[in-house]
C-alpha cells in the first residue's frame, strides 16, 4: 500500500499529527515502538495543557487512547517496530523498520531526543527520586528545597532561573573552566541572592535514602558533600535522528534542520517536528503544536 503520510514515533508530536491526519482523512501509517515520549518516566506531569496533573505512564496511555480513538480506517498504527532508515524512491519514500518496509508520499519525523545522563554512582538509583532531567516537568515538586543544577550551558542557567521562582536555593555545578551560557544570561541568573555557581567541579556521587539527600563533588582537590533535595541534570540532549542522517540535513548537534514556518526539512516531502528538530525550545506542548503546523502544510502539499 502507498500511504499518503508516514508518521515516525508516537510521542506528543506524533500523536497530534496522527489525530489531525485522521480528521483530514489522510491515509496514514503511524509507526510507534511505544507511546509517550520522554515524559513517560516522569512521576507527575503538570504542564500538559488541559490536564492539571498526570503521571508519565498515564500520559502515555492518554496519547495512545486519543490516537486510536480517531484512527478508524484512516490511520494504521504499527507498534513494536522502530524505523531504521528512509529512502527516496521516485515520487515516494520507503520507510524501513526492523521488520518491514512501508511506502508513503510524505514523511513526518517526530522521533524526539533523549537526555544525556549523569554517569556517576547513584545517578541511576535515584533517577526520578530526586535526580531529574526535566525542570519544567518536576521543578514544582521541589518547592522550598535546596537544589542543584548540573551543567553550565544555557539550559543549565535557564533551569536555575526557573527553579529560583519557588525553591530555597540553587547551586549550579559546571565541569569546565568557564560557563558555556550566554553572558547576559549568566549575569542575570547569578545576580539572584539565592543562586550560587561553581566551575571546574568533578561530580563523584549522588547519595540518598529513599530519595536524594546529597551530591558529592571534588573542587580544587578537595571533596565536598552538598546537602540537596533535588538535582536537575542539564548536560545536553541526544536527538534520535541517526536513522535519517543520510537523507535530511542535520546540524552539528544532530538535530534536523527545519523551516520553522512550515516544519519542512531539506528534502521535499519530509517534515519534522518536536525535540528532534533545531527549534529553540523543546517541550511537549511545543512539539504537539509544531506537529500540527507540519500536518497542515503536509495536507496542502498533498491536496493543492
Amino acid at each position: 500500500m502507498l500511504y499518503e503520510l508516514a508518521i515516525i514515533v508516537g510521542g506528543p508530536a506524533g500523536v497530534a499529527a496522527a489525530v489531525y491526519a485522521a480528521r483530514k482523512r489522510l491515509k496514514t501509517i503511524l509507526i510507534a515502538k511505544e507511546f509517550g515520549g520522554q515524559s513517560t518516566v516522569s512521576t507527575d506531569v503538570q504542564n500538559w495543557i488541559g490536564t492539571v496533573s498526570v503521571s508519565g505512564t498515564e500520559f502515555a496511555t492518554m496519547l495512545e487512547k486519543h490516537a486510536r480513538a480517531y484512527a478508524q480506517d484512516v490511520v494504521d498504527i504499527v507498534t513494536s517496530e522502530w524505523v531504521e532508515g528512509i529512502e527516496k524512491k521516485d515520487d515516494r519514500f520507503v520507510v524501513k523498520t526492523n521488520e518491514k518496509k512501508y511506502e508513503a508520499k510524505t514523511v513526518l519525523i517526530t522521533t524526539g531526543s533523549k537526555r544525556r545522563k549523569l554517569l556517576v554512582p547513584g545517578a541511576d538509583k535515584f533517577e526520578h527520586k530526586g535526580c531529574t532531567y526535566c525542570a519544567s516537568c518536576d521543578g514544582p515538586l521541589f518547592a522550598e528545597q535546596d537544589t542543584v543544577v548540573v551543567g553550565g550551558g544555557n539550559a543549565g542557567f535557564e533551569t536555575a532561573a526557573e527553579l529560583l521562582a519557588y525553591v530555597k536555593s540553587v547551586t549550579l555545578l559546571e565541569a569546565g573552566k568557564d560557563f558555556r551560557a550566554d553572558k547576559i544570561t549568566i549575569d542575570k541568573v547569578l545576580a539572584h541572592p539565592n543562586m550560587k555557581a561553581l566551575t571546574e567541579v568533578n561530580i563523584l556521587e549522588i547519595k540518598g535514602d529513599k530519595f536524594v539527600n546529597a551530591i558529592v563533588y571534588e573542587k580544587d582537590g578537595k571533596q565536598e558533600t552538598l546537602p540537596t533535595g533535588g538535582i536537575f541534570v542539564e548536560i545536553g540532549l541526544i536527538p534520535t535522528t541517526s536513522f535519517a542522517k543520510d537523507i535530511v540535513k542535520l546540524n552539528k548537534y544532530g538535530q534536523i534542520v527545519i523551516d520553522p514556518r512550515t516544519q519542512r526539512t531539506s528534502v521535499e516531502g519530509i517534515w519534522a517536528a518536536g525535540d528532534c528538530t533545531d527549534v529553540l525550545y523543546h517541550q511537549n506542548n511545543i512539539a504537539a503544536g509544531d506537529a500540527v503546523r507540519a500536518l497542515e502544510d503536509i495536507y496542502f502539499h498533498l491536496k493543492t
